[in-house]
């Protein structure tokens, strides 16, 4: 069956497969690891390392910081949890939500031919969906189905409670280490960092940041009617004015260092992701960032 999301998969394993196979899948290793429990040896530590690797006895008898090293699974779970709310359905080229979707699909069809099992954790304030994790095409032609599929419309009125997102990915990833991608615009109640943090401290964490640029850099279109995609609120702006555009500016860059504050008490580096980006220049750029 010639369904939507079996044509979008398609579209994206031939656009994607050539040019990524080799660098995600190789013969032994790929670029995210499994988790592994056979210990195998210590080394000294390196500023890359992994602290809750290090081995605190081995460390405090030789006064020098040594890690564990395992042997690592070849196979692994991987979930993509997707920021479904309203504000994503804005942006340039069918708005954000659909970047998320190409980059979750595309990933997830990486990361699957492997052997690899993937779920979804798809959240709005209003709906959850938790899609749970396994192997091969028909998975991930399940979860771009649900994806392609038009949500309920959100409520008016109230913010994304991206912490309460956040805590439902923990909640489902209990049972055993895995890749978690998040992927959301980080538009929404503040006090998120927390429970990021608290999902780092299990998994190996991507966070992709989906965000237009117009949210960047106020366009000049003259005088425009503004929606707050998930307040309601509309407001008359002149986006000529250079008063009003530099006061935009100075908010946007305070917002901007609140968010790199907030991923940095949380321990990750965000992949800051436009809707105007070639879709597998972010991907080999994520490759590249991503490999040991």
């Amino acid at each position: 069956m010639n369904t939507a999301p079996d044509r979008l998969l398609r579209r994206l394993e031939w656009k994607l497969g050539r040019r990524l196979d080799g660098r995600l899948q190789g013969a032994y290793r790929t670029v995210w690891h499994g988790a592994g429990i056979d210990f195998t040896d210590l080394r000294t530590y390196a500023a890359e390392d992994d602290v809750r690797h290090i081995d605190w006895n081995v460390t405090a008898r030789l006064d020098e910081p040594y890690v564990r090293q395992y042997t690592e699974d070849r196979e692994m779970t991987a979930w993509f949890v997707i920021d479904r709310s309203a504000s994503m359905k804005f942006g340039a080229n069918q708005g954000k939500e659909s970047v998320a979707t190409e980059l979750a699909i595309g990933l997830a069809r990486l990361v699957a031919q492997g052997g690899n099992r993937v779920g979804a954790v798809l959240f709005d304030n209003t709906s959850q969906q938790v899609i749970p994790p396994r192997g091969g095409r028909d998975q991930i032609l399940r979860i771009a189905r649900e994806l392609t599929r038009t949500p309920a419309p959100a409520a008016k009125g109230a913010t994304t409670d991206l912490a309460a997102m956040l805590r439902l990915a923990a909640a489902t990833t209990t049972r055993r280490r895995s890749l978690i991608f998040v992927m959301s615009d980080f538009i929404g109640d503040p006090g998120w960092d927390r429970a990021l943090a608290m999902l780092t401290h299990r998994h190996e964490v991507v966070v992709i940041r989906v965000v237009d640029p117009s949210e960047l850099e106020l366009p000049d279109l003259g005088l425009i009617l503004v929606e707050d995609a998930e307040t309601g609120e509309t407001v008359l702006v002149d986006t000529s004015d250079p008063l009003l555009r530099g006061r935009l500016a100075d908010q946007v860059g305070a917002r901007e260092d609140r968010l790199a504050e907030g991923m940095r008490r949380a321990g990750v580096r965000p992949h800051r992701v436009t809707t105007d980006q070639d879709l597998l220049a972010v991907l080999i750029d994520m490759v590249r960032r991503s490999g040991r």
